[in-house]
């Protein structure tokens, strides 16, 4: 086993880190806030888009059994790339799609998967890629929170759609129940 950890960021969290809960290979998923300028911030200061940190989940996962460029493939098609600083009704620079890498290798895989999907989309991705920096992990209310939340409104009615679009689109990377 091989573990590698990738920030990605992709809208709320919440959702994010449903799907990747959900995908073989992944080992751990934790929801936090990069690449902004206060010190550790809180969901309600990142709410406010004042400290210029993303929504994002560290995802850590076996290289030796999903490659960083499927966990990308992955980001990609559960995400609107496409939209700067919103998710749907999820609006700020907070929300903003981004892939955050750890070191020169990441960033060459990132790269590579970004120019793919950005033909896909006919050039009009708008995915931030940069090295994390200023990670800070949310709040324990926010870890998990469609595993334990999955009938709240927003759960049902935005991150359950994601979940079963990753399910039907990978199939073969859907964790075993």
């Amino acid at each position: 086993m091989t573990p590698e950890t990738i920030t990605l960021g992709g809208g709320c969290f919440w959702c994010t880190e449903a799907v990747y809960e959900q995908v073989d290979g992944v080992l751990a998923v934790e929801s936090g806030y990069c690449n902004g300028h206060v010190r550790n911030p809180s969901y309600q200061q990142v709410c406010g888009g004042d400290t210029g940190h993303a929504e994002v989940i560290r995802v850590t996962f076996d290289r030796d059994r999903i490659p960083l460029a499927e966990i990308l493939q992955i980001f990609f098609a559960v995400h609107d790339a496409t939209t700067k600083d919103r998710q749907g009704n999820d609006v700020g620079p907070q929300y903003r799609s981004g892939i955050y890498w750890h070191d020169a290798a990441q960033e060459a895989v990132a790269r590579a998967v970004l120019d793919e999907a950005n033909r896909a989309l006919g050039g009009r991705v708008v995915t931030e890629l940069a090295r994390e920096d200023n990670y800070w992990r949310a709040e324990d209310y926010q870890q998990h929170y469609f595993a334990n939340h999955p009938n709240q409104g927003y759960c049902t009615f935005v991150v359950a759609p994601k979940v079963e679009k990753f399910k039907r689109t990978f199939k073969a990377r859907v964790k075993a129940a």
